[in-house]
């Protein structure tokens, strides 16, 4: 059985999949599976991801006829997963060689169940825009308000927290799945190192901010069913801490 289980969904992301496949390939921590699932892509992702593993038995492929979004394509993946642990990596994201190593030395030393780490954010050339830094730690309180957690950092142990699945809805859902796990143990880590990159693509911030401002609260009120007065508590600094690492960004 592999010691970690990687979650990569994938939807029309042809142009950056097979980076982010070479960088679990070239992991210095070898004892790894790869479960990619393709959700309905209509252009070459899964072609060219087929032709990128060839015939590497680490890496298993699943596809989807009909595109079902990310929670759904990430938890088919999660319940395949042999691994003791889970990792998540984005199709259009990538990790450094270093990471799952440093990360899981970090979790045998400290005995931690769910760990994050630092990440650079780039845009579509690579070049840099800035680094979400890791906290120490974080809590169920302290993302609720600002989450720190990148999902393309995290780490967690399923022998101690079992196999815990995201919430079924379009967006948020990675936030989702932290609050539930942040219900079995007390703190999310955070690793200081960066360990991965974040693709932040054209066109897409503006209208994200929205969506993900609808599906911030749908996360307090529907799936943690938190009270109006603690929804608008959580929210306004939820919206308070995104405008300040805007502006931290834009002054880079």
């Amino acid at each position: 059985m592999p010691e970690v289980s990687i979650v990569m969904p994938i939807h029309n992301s042809e142009d950056y999949v097979g980076r982010a496949i070479d960088s679990v390939f070239d992991q210095t921590f070898l004892d790894w599976e790869l479960l990619v699932v393709d959700d309905a892509s209509s252009d070459a992702s899964l072609s060219l991801v087929k032709e990128k593993i060839g015939e590497d038995a680490r890496v298993r492929v699943h596809a989807f006829e009909e595109n079902k979004g990310a929670a759904v394509a990430r938890n088919h993946a999660i319940s395949k997963a042999k691994g003791r642990y889970i990792a998540f990596l984005d199709s259009d994201d990538l990790w450094l060689p270093g990471k799952l190593k440093t990360q899981l030395d970090f979790m045998k030393k400290n005995n931690a169940s769910f760990v994050f780490s630092s990440y650079r954010r780039v845009d579509e050339l690579g070049d840099e825009i800035g680094v979400v830094k890791a906290p120490e730690k974080a809590a169920y309180n302290d993302i609720l308000k600002s989450c720190s957690i990148g999902c393309l950092t995290v780490v967690y142990d399923t022998s101690v927290l079992g196999k815990v699945e995201m919430p079924l809805i379009r967006k948020r859902q990675d936030l989702a799945l932290w609050l539930r796990l942040l219900k079995v143990t007390q703190y999310a880590y955070g690793v200081p190192h960066v360990l991965a990159e974040y693709t932040v693509r054209k066109g897409s911030i503006s209208s994200d901010k929205k969506v993900a401002a609808c599906y911030q609260w749908k996360v307090y009120r529907e799936i943690e069913g938190l009270n109006l007065f603690k929804s608008v508590y959580f929210f306004l600094n939820y919206a308070a801490q995104g405008v300040f690492r805007r502006m931290m960004f834009f002054r880079r």
